[in-house]
């Protein structure tokens, strides 16, 4: 099992180009499945989850080709079967995004019940409930999801709560539905607009995405079309903390800055100097004090759950004492007990996190237990005295396209190792 060994105390300073964002790619490649013919994805980050998703499709018969670039190209002329199996579903959630768009297109789909990090329950039931809404037959059993229509029908459909992939998933559903979806309680994520343009330049005719009312008139078919993912607004947010619990200055390059506006305020409310142009975000701490900041998670355009970690660790190297609310996710504090192995101040009362700052920490061995928990690990790695080994870093190479190489060319002293 590999690990990735970290001599912190290295003030990372230079330029980092981020990748295609994880959470968009996903939605995407599932959203080929609508595609009469052969359409192309650009900017996509080189991750596990994105082989996982690709090889879904893959295994119901989509030819799926991957250049010398990376770009993925797919054609559904070749589909043969309508089954996403555990054995690939079990690893990641996202899986569940291929439900829609196969009844929609189809008028059938097997899926798995998904699996992924252990950070809480995420039910599928609004995903299921919106597609019934919409006229599926749904039949849950032997662990499998069955759904069957012989064409969706447009339905208004209320979300008890926002939920980004039943957002994405209800309205890959409605682009070919008969008649008009309308999706409120709308999840309002950068990823779900850009799930809504690349539809829409398939043919898809949708208003509304980025708000919390997403209205779909449903068209008879979709075509393929040469889409650019993207970028990675966690992955961009994680290299500027990098330069923040460090003391150092990292631009971050091929950005999206409208993106990430909470997460920018938290940054100077920290005490970081932020600048951002067109497609580029620099945080700089040369010569000036970490201070902590009070964090609460909802869904955006507040701060985001995934940041969520990575501001812990920050939290444990500034001044002051800073309290972190989590009100996504109900299990989202593992990395707390590994952040304390390396010195953190931490009191955990349910999912508020009280954060007393420390003057350092110190290396030891800690294990990732889940995707953004290995962040927060590394950056704390990064920053504390002596070697840190993170094990488990299967979890950060769900989301991070070789973040031991990009954090290396910034300076840090960091090597993946096997065993």
């Amino acid at each position: 099992m590999q690990k990735l060994i970290i001599e912190g105390g290295v003030t990372l300073d230079g330029d980092v180009d981020i990748s295609g964002a994880k959470n968009a790619v996903l939605p995407l490649l599932a959203a080929t499945l609508l595609a009469e013919t052969p359409m192309t994805i650009r900017n996509v980050p080189r991750l596990k989850d994105v082989s996982t998703l690709a090889a879904v499709i893959e295994g119901m018969g989509v030819t799926v080709e991957t250049d010398e670039h990376h770009n993925i190209h797919t054609n559904t002329a070749t589909i043969q079967h309508f089954v996403a199996p555990y054995d690939l579903v079990r690893t990641m959630r996202a899986s569940i995004l291929v439900l829609g768009p196969m009844v929609a297109r189809y008028g059938e789909a097997e899926v798995s019940l998904p699996g992924g990090c252990a950070i809480g329950s995420r039910p599928v039931n609004i995903h299921l409930t919106g597609l019934e809404a919409m006229g599926a037959r749904i039949v849950v059993e032997e662990g499998y999801i069955r759904a069957t229509a012989k064409r969706l029908k447009g339905a208004k459909i209320v979300m008890d709560i926002v939920t980004v992939t039943g957002t994405e998933n209800l309205l890959m559903a409605a682009v070919l539905a008969e008649g008009t979806t309308v999706l409120e309680n709308a999840a309002r994520e950068p990823e779900v607009v850009d799930l809504a343009n690349c539809l829409i330049a398939m043919g898809a005719k949708i208003k509304g995405a980025g708000t919390d009312k997403i209205t779909v008139e449903g068209v008879t078919s979709l075509q393929g079309v040469d889409y650019s993912v993207l970028p990675d607004r966690i992955e961009t947010g994680t290299f500027l903390a990098a330069a923040a619990i460090t003391g150092g200055r990292v631009r971050t390059l091929k950005a999206a800055p409208d993106t990430l506006d909470a997460v920018l305020h938290k940054f100077t409310e920290a005490g970081a100097l932020v600048t951002t142009g067109a497609d580029w975000i620099e945080v700089d701490m040369r010569d000036r004090t970490l201070k902590a900041v009070d964090i609460r998670t909802d869904p955006y355009p507040a701060f985001p759950t995934d940041m969520q970690a990575q501001f812990m660790a920050m939290n444990a190297v500034s001044r002051g004492i800073g309290v972190i609310v989590e009100t996504i996710f109900e299990n989202r504090m593992m990395h707390v007990a590994e952040l304390m192995r390396l010195g953190a101040n931490i009191r955990l009362e349910g999912n508020t996190a009280i954060v007393a700052g420390m003057p350092y920490l110190k290396g030891a061995p800690v294990m990732a237990t889940d995707l953004r928990a290995s962040a927060s690990l590394v950056l704390a790695g990064l920053a504390a005295q002596g070697k840190t080994t993170v094990d488990r870093i299967y979890h950060t190479d769900r989301g991070y396209e070789r973040i031991e190489e990009k954090l290396s060319r910034l300076g840090a002293r960091i090597q993946r190792v096997n065993g």
